[in-house]
């Protein structure tokens, strides 16, 4: 494994894990991006919420996985 391969993958983990934690302690800073903004007027606040957590989840999941494919 290369180490860009290492970097995107290590990306995706952390990013995953800064979604959790916005989720989690509900940052301001964080919902009040325009994307995060579309998905507060679609699914309220909460709903947002848990789609971020969800994501944040998947990602690291993704960065797990692509790890032990090429590991």
């Amino acid at each position: 494994m290369t180490l860009a391969e290492y970097f995107i993958l290590g990306l995706f983990v952390l990013l995953g894990l800064l979604a959790i934690a916005a989720a989690l302690f509900d940052f301001e800073w964080y919902f009040q991006t325009q994307s995060a903004r579309t998905f507060v007027n679609l699914l309220g606040r909460t709903g947002a919420r848990l789609f971020y957590a969800g994501l944040g989840l998947a990602l690291i999941g993704c960065g797990i996985a692509g790890y032990l494919q090429w590991s």
